[in-house]
């Protein structure tokens, strides 16, 4: 194993390891909330959900494309051309970034009344297939609290991405740990307060206490997973200070890049709309916002471990590589993470398909809201490798400055998917209608990941296709013996019938996951090691090592 691949071993499972443990305290912060104010058929959960999902809408609209797309490779580029070593690029850009955020999030609040509208479809006359005027006031209400976090996520995505192009990784996957605890504890007081689901699910029971708690840690969470990355800033040899003079340093290089990225996003965000409206129609009836948000959670939670991760490492070589015209390392390096993203995400689909009855059972108390989150969990997963697929191949392209293919790539994907989510409003019942909304977000985002893997072909002039594709096809190989298995475990639990161990509370319902995860990844694992796969090897190897020395000094104990 080289020195490169083993630095960017150590780099992926730190990465991993934070992220690993900000997935697993976000999946108990929203386990927590569907406890405090329920889930399926809960129109307040449903009204939170809509309100705390705007800041991420606008701040993806406004700044997200540009911050994890374009800033990467022009840090590196200055870090590598600038005689400060990018430092005098890294004031200005923060600079103006702050400025700009907080305009919008000042402006994005204030437009709160508007933006909950635009964003929920209103109940009919009977009060069915929509938001109630009450549920659209909650919502509202929530969004005064939740808006400001635009400004926090812009200011954390910014300033990870100047340390991640600095190659300090860690505290990029660390801060939302914080913001996951302090939201926990913040629900925590909530229901110690006011109760939990049976209290709190209907919508005139909110008061201005109950709307501030809830609403308000949420926000609060975001400010300190921002602020703790400020701790880190002259480990990367960096010292801020304003800089208001924004001429002169290839801004204008950055704005064009832009402009593709806030095209791309744009269509991405329309299509969200498209889905929170259509979405909204089961709001009160079933499954809807609240349970489309949570199931897409566990969905990114493979992906947020894995993918991310790696990706993320990879990401910051390639646009060196790509700044010397070396299109072959380039290519080395996409194929080398397509097989190890491949490893993880192949079995994660697979367990995950497994076990989606028994772990939508610890976020809801029933077996027909268990069944409904299920069935939107599974709606979602087939287009997970692909979905993972895709995130490393964009940032081919960003490393190779290249911002229009992506934009292309994400208006088939956004065409397929409005144009399929619009046929199912039509077609299917209310109840239903966040599981034909899961189906067709993996239809369409399989289309553009087959589009843009075609593309990336041409440009690097061929992409190790017939080893990743055969690796891949051994990964599912091995993935269905386990996921056999582990379906013979959820059975045995229980997980498929509603007197079932798996489906008497939320902790059997962990329990259950825990389990039959442990021995899917034991028997696939184990697969693995049995053929020597390298991929295996190589991300293991820097664990290995730093364990051997503390395994023997235990021993020596």
């Amino acid at each position: 194993m080289s020195a490169q691949q083993a630095g960017l071993g150590r780099a992926s499972v730190l990465l991993a390891s934070g992220t690993m443990v900000s997935r697993v305290l976000g999946f108990v912060k929203t386990a927590v909330l569907a406890a405090a104010i329920g889930q399926s058929a809960s129109r307040a959960a449903d009204s939170f959900a809509l309100a705390n999902q705007l800041p991420n809408n606008i701040y993806a609209l406004i700044a997200g494309g540009l911050l994890s797309a374009v800033l990467v490779p022009q840090i590196v580029r200055a870090a590598t051309q600038d005689d400060d070593g990018g430092q005098r690029f890294i004031n200005k850009i923060v600079t103006l970034g702050t400025i700009v955020f907080a305009a919008v999030g000042l402006v994005g609040t204030l437009l709160a009344p508007l933006l909950v509208r635009i964003y929920a479809q209103q109940a009919g006359s009977t009060g069915q297939g929509g938001y109630t005027s009450d549920a659209i006031a909650l919502a509202t209400a929530f969004a005064y609290w939740c808006l400001p976090q635009i400004f926090f996520y812009a200011m954390y995505s910014l300033l990870s991405e100047v340390l991640n192009a600095r190659q300090v990784f860690g505290p990029f996957t660390w801060a939302p740990v914080i913001n996951n605890v302090v939201a926990i504890a913040g629900l925590v007081v909530f229901m110690v307060l006011f109760g939990g689901s049976a209290e709190n699910s209907v919508v005139d029971v909110w008061t201005p206490g109950r709307i501030t708690l809830l609403a308000g840690t949420a926000s609060l969470g975001v400010l300190a997973q921002a602020g703790f990355l400020l701790l880190f800033w002259r480990r990367a040899g960096l010292s801020f200070r304003p800089d208001f003079r924004w001429r002169g340093v290839g801004l204008g290089a950055t704005g064009k890049a832009a402009g593709w990225l806030f095209g791309m996003v744009l269509v991405t965000q329309l299509a969200g709309l498209v889905q929170s409206r259509v979405a909204s129609e089961g709001s009160g009836t079933g499954a809807s916002n609240a349970v489309l948000a949570n199931s897409w959670l566990l969905f990114m939670l493979p992906h947020g471990i894995v993918a991310v991760s790696i990706a993320t490492a990879y990401f910051t070589r390639m646009s060196g590589h790509a700044s010397r015209g070396d299109l072959r390392a380039v290519r080395t390096d996409l194929s080398q993470s397509l097989r190890t993203i491949g490893m993880f995400m192949v079995f994660a689909t697979v367990a995950m398909c497994v076990v989606a009855y028994p772990f939508a059972s610890f976020f809801e108390s029933t077996f027909t809201g268990a069944s409904q989150m299920a069935q939107v969990i599974l709606g979602f997963m087939p287009g997970l490798v692909l979905f993972s697929v895709l995130f490393v191949v964009q940032r081919v392209f960003f490393a190779l400055h290249d911002q229009r293919t992506p934009f292309f790539m994400q208006i088939v994907q956004s065409g397929i998917f409005v144009v399929g989510t619009l046929i199912s409003s039509a077609v299917v019942p209310d109840e239903l209608i966040a599981v034909a909304i899961a189906i067709t977000t993996s239809v369409a985002g399989s289309a553009q990941t087959i589009v843009a893997l075609v593309l990336v072909k041409r440009r690097l002039g061929g992409i190790d296709g017939r080893w990743v594709l055969r690796r891949y096809l051994q990964f599912a190989f091995f993935s269905l013996v386990a996921g056999a298995v582990g379906l013979v475990v959820v059975t045995a639990l229980g997980g498929f019938t509603p007197d079932g161990f798996a489906h008497s509370g939320r902790i059997a319902g962990i329990l259950t996951v825990v389990v039959a995860g442990l021995v899917m990844a034991a028997v696939y694992l184990g697969l693995l090691a049995l053929i020597r796969l390298p991929e295996l090897t190589d991300l293991t190897a820097p664990v290995i090592r730093r364990a051997r020395p503390l395994a023997a000094r235990l021993l020596r104990r």
